[in-house]
């Protein structure tokens, strides 16, 4: 008897750790194809200005519009999620970024660049990305399971950035850069399907055992969830934090291509680059949310913005190279999304999970507000002085200041704050 039930609690935990990797291998690979194809809008910049004639302000415009519309979408989106399931949020809007991607490659006016690369598929990357992909894993995870399971789906979602660099690249030498748009429609449409396999369930056991159970949260609907969020200092420090995580990461991924062909790297230089920030960030997404397992997640996310902007000031300060710029893309890429389950897991940790994807989704706002103004200015200053390096100085300023802004946050949850605060004071 004992050997059969030895036997079948094996079985049991067998079947959970596979069960477990399906969850974060779908969720995983939906956010590495919708990053990844928003990772490669820089070695998409040139042929298309080039061909069509426009500015690369007219370009930036459009990932601008993109990186704000995400952000306006994203708190809506995850009221959507969080109401009606994950699973039709994923699936709508992988739709609507291959739809996106389609009027891009057949835009013939700045007009309708903007409509498809910018609205439609900013739209959509708030149904395929961080807020609701991590939202759902949340909510299927255990506490304890939850910062594996993070750290996993996002470093998968990394590794599909960094595929994507080279299979764009390769593309683009081979063929038109219209078509390859409509190629990378296709890899959209062929993954929204694995969104079916993240719905909505009781958390997962760790080990086959019983979960442990979630710390209690308040029964709040979701207007009282969202009053107790706006009325917490900490929800807007990280919403001010992350804006400058935003513009560094679309300034960079937008412009640095651009910015190594200026410097008189070739455009395979510029290639590895975008590639190596996206390999690394398979590793530092991991490493980041690890670390919050085992340090307080706003210090963290304070000494990775630190890190960021030292970093960058020795790039703007060293003459560039390919072995600088390769250095540079490395080290960036290591804390390039770590912010993002550091700071998804600050929000449940002080708010709880229940309206995750909704306020994680108001957070993500500021860090996209962020992004316009990067990706923007980026073209703007450009074609007004012929120079990124006031971009340069402003990543390093805003990274600074956010290191400032997370160190006062208080991170206790909220029913724990409660707690302290009525508790008798010993005489």
């Amino acid at each position: 008897m004992t050997t059969h039930s030895n036997h079948f609690s094996s079985h049991l935990q067998e079947e959970a750790w596979r069960y477990r990797w399906q969850l974060v291998l779908a969720g995983g690979i939906i956010m590495g194809c919708a990053l990844g194809i928003r990772h490669v809008q820089g070695l998409l910049m040139q042929p298309v200005i080039l061909e069509r004639g426009w500015s690369r302000e007219d370009f930036a415009w459009a990932v601008a519009l993109q990186n704000l519309v995400w952000g306006l979408a994203q708190p809506f989106t995850g009221m959507v999620a969080d109401r009606f399931g994950a699973v039709r949020v994923m699936l709508a809007s992988a739709a609507l970024y291959a739809l996106g991607l389609v009027l891009m490659a057949q835009s013939q006016s700045t007009w309708l660049l903007t409509w498809g690369d910018g609205v439609l598929v900013g739209i959509a990357l708030s149904g395929t990305g961080f807020a609701v992909v991590y939202g759902a894993l949340s909510r299927l995870f255990s506490p304890a399971q939850r910062p594996w399971a993070l750290g996993v789906a996002g470093a998968l979602g990394g590794l599909g950035q960094f595929l994507m660099v080279p299979l764009t690249q390769s593309l683009l030498l081979q063929w038109h850069w219209q078509p390859v748009v409509l190629a990378l429609a296709a890899v959209m449409a062929v993954a929204a399907p694995l969104a079916l396999l993240l719905r909505q369930r009781t958390p997962l056991p760790a080990g086959g055992q019983a979960a442990p159970a979630e710390p209690a949260e308040p029964a709040l609907d979701m207007r009282s969830a969202l009053r107790q969020a706006f009325g917490h200092q900490g929800f807007w420090l990280l919403n001010a934090g992350f804006l400058a995580c935003g513009f560094q990461l679309a300034f960079i991924a937008a412009h640095l291509p651009a910015y190594l062909l200026d410097q008189g790297l070739g455009a395979r230089e510029a290639g590895i680059c975008l590639a190596l920030v996206a390999l690394a960030n398979v590793f530092g997404t991991y490493a980041c949310s690890w670390a919050g397992g085992w340090m307080r997640r706003k210090y963290a996310l304070a000494l990775l913005y630190l890190v960021r902007s030292a970093i960058m000031l020795w790039f703007v300060l060293t003459p560039v190279s390919a072995a600088t710029a390769y250095v540079f893309s490395v080290v960036m890429g290591l804390l390039w999304l770590g912010t993002v389950p550091l700071t998804n897991g600050l929000i449940a940790q002080v708010f709880g999970v229940r309206y995750l994807s909704t306020l994680f989704g108001f957070v993500f706002f500021g860090h996209q507000v962020g992004g316009f103004l990067g990706a923007w200015l980026g073209g703007l200053v450009y074609d007004a002085t012929h120079s990124y390096l006031w971009l340069w100085w402003a990543a390093i300023a805003l990274g600074v200041l956010a290191a400032l802004l997370h160190w006062p946050i208080r991170d206790a949850a909220l029913g724990e704050a409660r707690a302290n605060r009525l508790a008798p004071v010993a005489q």
